[in-house]
């Protein structure tokens, strides 16, 4: 087991102890929110012991505190703010939040006071204000399922304190693996909250496939790679195409997601990974109501912001204001609009709208969408008209928390050469586990190398022309282009009436035994007699069957 996993699992076993009635969902916001306010904390004490350079002390938090105090102190907040996007009070550093609770002098109201003054000094960058906003709003410090009194409330918080000061970030060689940890834990609560868990994460299996498939093709000497996950949940979509592409220091990545609380998440989580602030857009709000992201030309004319990558996980056949506006918006007036309790082609739309026309985009949805008719089916013929589907995989079933159904991912491309979709049936391809289906590594691979070759893989892909799929009246049903059937073999009747022959004299020969042996027995034994005799008729009756 690695440090990062089992330094994971400590915290997820103190944590269990630790949140009495309150249930796990409830819980990450205060794990996670005082993780994210620690490395925050020591972030910008890194940057301290650069800047107070001619200090003497060893304790950069008391010299920080000295320096906050004399009458350029302000200043001194704003020049952080400005460099690192946020700023922390000396007061309120995790040092000095630690050494209260360690000397018992911190007050009820200190964790309020905390928070509401990292708010406050959000005031002194307004350039990165939005980014930092509200990040902590999750913490209710006055939920009563922490405490009943004020008192109780803040003793509760002084042991996740405790918790999260005894998390160790580097590994047994120095290498910092916050990130990692922060992204188990995310997992952990994602597996104990049930059908909420599809909100906010992606397995990561699954965030691997996709984030190969978009990238499969991506330039890596791109000079301002892009990617955009328009259901972002926690973010981790988005970490893990950064971890496929070899020049992510230069990434823009860009999210957007309804729920406060992930998109919350999703800030923390990619700043843990070490993604600059100014290097991620992401905002929380509908995306099939509010379009995003666009830019203004010099002209003053907004133009949607296009992508190198785009991926996601939306959620499956949603119900969502299909009106006759909607007829106008440029993402689906080519298309049409996706039914009004099944959005899953108005998110595709969304995606397409957004890529680049040499980028790739990968998107899971139900199955449905293969085959449903009426709107969904105009849809889907124009897609393929357009020559904008590139691959289509069946995935297996029960890989999510939140569903069982069995998925598919469909790869699509706006400047496509070849006019043929490649089929791929994956749905066999997985181990099976106690609570959900895994994909593995070699299951992962087999798929990205069969994308690659694109060539027909006997019960497992098919290349279709788009004339095969036109006959098919462009129903997309994985089935009808991959036969998975496994025929039983022929049955050789001469070998199996040769088998019965042999069987008989074996028979035959058994009787004869047990004939011999009845010769041997007394009259005493007629019981016994009967018994044989009784089998050696059981014998004669199966063989002639």
């Amino acid at each position: 087991m690695d440090k990062a996993r089992e330094i994971t699992n400590k915290i997820w076993d103190m944590a269990n102890r630790l949140r009495g009635n309150m249930d796990a969902s409830e819980y990450r916001n205060y794990i996670l929110g005082f993780m994210f306010y620690r490395y925050l904390s020591e972030n910008q004490e890194q940057y301290l012991k650069k800047l107070l350079t001619d200090t003497k002390s060893e304790d950069i938090n008391e010299e920080y505190r000295k320096a906050a105090s004399e009458k350029d102190g302000n200043d001194l907040l704003a020049y952080i703010a400005s460099v690192n996007g946020y700023v922390i009070g000396p007061e309120y550093t995790w040092k000095s939040i630690v050494n209260e609770v360690n000397n018992s002098t911190i007050k009820p109201d200190t964790f309020q006071r905390m928070l509401d003054s990292f708010d406050t000094n959000l005031k002194l960058n307004t350039n990165s204000k939005s980014d930092f906003s509200n990040i902590f709003a999750d913490m209710n410090l006055n939920n009563s399922r922490l405490g009943g009194t004020t008192t109780a409330r803040a003793k509760a918080l002084t042991e996740i304190v405790n918790l999260v000061d005894q998390i160790e970030y580097k590994d047994e060689n120095g290498k910092d693996i916050l990130g990692r940890i922060y992204e188990y834990l995310i997992k952990e609560f994602a597996s104990n909250s049930g059908k909420k868990a599809g909100e906010f994460y992606t397995p990561h299996e699954v965030s691997k496939l996709l984030a190969k498939f978009a990238t499969v093709s991506f330039d890596q000497n791109s000079i301002k790679p892009s990617v955009y996950d328009f259901t972002c949940g926690s973010g981790s979509l988005l970490l893990t195409v950064k971890d496929e592409i070899k020049n992510y220091k230069r990434i823009l990545y860009y999210g957007q997601e309804l729920n406060t609380t992930t998109y919350n998440l999703a800030r923390m989580n990619l700043m843990m990974h070490n993604v600059p602030y100014n290097r991620m857009k992401l905002r929380n709000a509908d995306t099939l109501e509010e379009d995003w992201p666009s830019e203004t030309d010099a002209q003053g004319v907004e133009h949607p912001l296009n992508f190198d990558v785009v991926v996601a996980n939306p959620p499956y056949s949603q119900r969502w204001d299909n009106n006759d506006r909607k007829l106008k918006d440029p993402r689906f007036k080519d298309y049409g609009l996706a039914p009004k309790t099944k959005a899953d082609y108005a998110f595709l739309l969304h995606g397409l709208y957004h890529l680049d026309q040499n980028g790739t985009m990968a998107i899971v949805l139900p199955h449905g969408v293969l085959f449903r008719g009426a709107k969904e089916g105009k849809i889907r013929e124009t897609l393929l008209k357009k020559n904008q589907i590139d691959a289509i995989i069946g995935m297996p079933a029960g890989l999510f928390y939140s569903t069982g159904i069995p998925t598919v991912i469909l790869v699509l491309k706006k400047n496509k050469t070849n006019k043929d979709i490649l089929f791929i049936d994956a749905s066999k391809g997985f181990e099976k586990g106690k609570n959900q289906n895994i994909l593995r590594d070699e299951d992962i691979d087999k798929i990205i190398e069969t994308y690659k070759a694109r060539k027909d893989v006997e019960r497992y892909a098919h290349v279709a022309s788009f004339d095969e799929i036109k006959e098919n009246d462009f129903n997309l049903n994985i089935p009808r282009y991959v036969d998975t059937f496994v025929p039983e073999p022929p049955v050789d009747l001469k070998e199996v009436a040769a088998d019965l022959h042999e069987t008989n004299i074996e028979i035959e020969k058994t009787q004869k035994e047990l004939v011999g042996m009845l010769k041997d027995l007394t009259s005493d034994d007629d019981d016994i007699m009967d018994g044989l005799n009784a089998i050696i008729k059981e014998l004669k009756e199966e063989n002639h069957d």
